[in-house]
């Protein structure tokens, strides 16, 4: 190698982004499900509003709705992370010069 051709990388990078989408949504999605159940299996939702926010007329339902979709940021912002942090870029993984 004289140091001009370019360098491929190693790994996938050519998926589609459904694909790319759906490894991050999907474990999520799962994770916020399992994690909502567990949360408000021990925590009323009317209770937590009445300590948070007791002059809204909250629904039980919509803390409920609001509680999975903050569960399901979390995992996905988790989710997405890890993957960021799984691809480097290319330009970090050009070989080093030879002198």
């Amino acid at each position: 190698m004289s140091g001009t051709e370019p360098v491929q990388p190693n790994y996938p990078c050519a998926l589609p982004l459904v694909q790319r989408v759906g490894a991050i949504a999907w474990p999520s999605f799962f994770s916020a499900c399992v994690m909502t159940m567990v949360f408000f299996a021990f925590v009323d939702p009317l209770a937590l509003r009445d300590m948070t926010f007791p002059e809204l007329d909250i629904p039980r339902e919509f803390g409920y709705s609001v509680g999975f979709f903050m569960f399901w940021i979390a995992t996905a912002s988790s989710s997405l992370f890890t993957w960021l942090l799984l691809h480097p870029r290319i330009r970090f993984n050009r070989p080093l010069p030879r002198s």
